[in-house]
């Protein structure tokens, strides 16, 4: 992970920093410097913290940055960006990185917060029909869910570790994976998650046929 020194940043202004569940936030600033989806920014509020890399949520023509990110109580970073108000400044990076080259009909699969450089490419009109599999705890950390079942119909498949049976696949995302009867080893593939379920995914798509050169990772700490 680089150092302030060495990233290019400039401070900007919270437009706002609002609670969408039980520790989770969406803070949004204004977009200094065109960005591709699937890029991140590395945000700060001392040069003293190390900067934390979070992926863009929102869509490439959007005049303002959307950022999704859960507080970590034990943090460096995340307890006091929750606290950020509109009006206060944040350090940001210019975005980089290069998760950025997405295929039509390919499967997104996402847990937590990984969801965000998938919505960056949807809201961009990247990935036409795709279909994207997303794992939370409970029901409130499916994020962006009215738009996702809007947009991907049947394609958007949430799958729950800690719901009651009901609408929802109950379960993780690796388990889905494991039984899904719809699974087109053709297709692309693209993860976001933490390294244990990147990892984990991955070795499962792979045990199905899945060939590695069509598997696409993204991790986060």
């Amino acid at each position: 992970m680089k150092n302030w020194k060495d990233l290019d940043f400039d401070l900007q202004r919270v437009i706002s920093n609002t609670a969408i569940a039980p520790g989770s936030y969406i803070i949004k600033f204004k977009r200094n410097y065109p960005f591709f989806a699937g890029q991140v920014v590395a945000l700060g509020v001392s040069r003293d913290i190390e900067p934390r890399y979070y992926s863009i949520a929102s869509a490439e023509t959007d005049e303002l940055i959307s950022i999704l990110y859960s507080e970590r109580l034990d943090g460096k970073l995340t307890p006091m960006l929750s606290l950020l108000k509109a009006g206060d400044s944040i350090m940001v990076s210019k975005p980089f990185g290069n998760y950025t080259q997405v295929k039509n009909n390919a499967v997104f699969i996402a847990a937590g917060t990984g969801i965000a450089p998938f919505m960056s490419m949807l809201l961009s009109g990247k990935a036409k029909n795709a279909t994207l599999i997303h794992g939370a705890s409970y029901p409130e950390y499916f994020y962006y869910s009215e738009y996702l079942s809007n947009t991907l119909g049947e394609r958007y498949i949430r799958c729950c570790s800690r719901c009651s049976p009901g609408y929802l696949f109950v379960g993780r995302v690796t388990h889905f994976v494991k039984q899904w009867n719809g699974l087109d080893t053709s297709k692309s593939f693209y993860l976001c998650g933490s390294a244990e379920m990147v990892v984990e995914t991955r070795y499962i798509l792979i045990s199905m046929g899945v060939p590695v050169t069509n598997i696409n990772a993204e991790i986060f700490f």
